[in-house]
């Protein structure tokens, strides 16, 4: 599983992050994190506002820290 952080690495951005990471490592899954902060590649994947979350290249959410929680229940639908 790929779990892309978009954005240009702001304290919420960097918050997404950790949330996610923890997310991630709380069930156990295989992941491999990427940090996409470059412009052009964030509005390729048709991103206007960050921070955004994407997982396997599928853009999950857009403009908000979610909470651990959060990510837990976007990462567990996506099994």
């Amino acid at each position: 599983m790929k779990i892309q952080i978009l954005g240009m690495g702001c304290p919420k951005c960097n918050m997404l992050e950790k949330n996610a990471r923890d997310a991630a490592a709380e069930l156990g899954l295989p992941f491999e994190f990427e940090k996409v902060n470059d412009t052009d590649r964030i509005m390729e994947m048709g991103v206007m506002m960050t921070p955004a979350l994407a997982v396997d290249g599928d853009v999950k959410s857009v403009g908000k820290v979610l909470t651990k929680d959060q990510v837990l229940a976007l990462l567990k639908g996506g099994r």
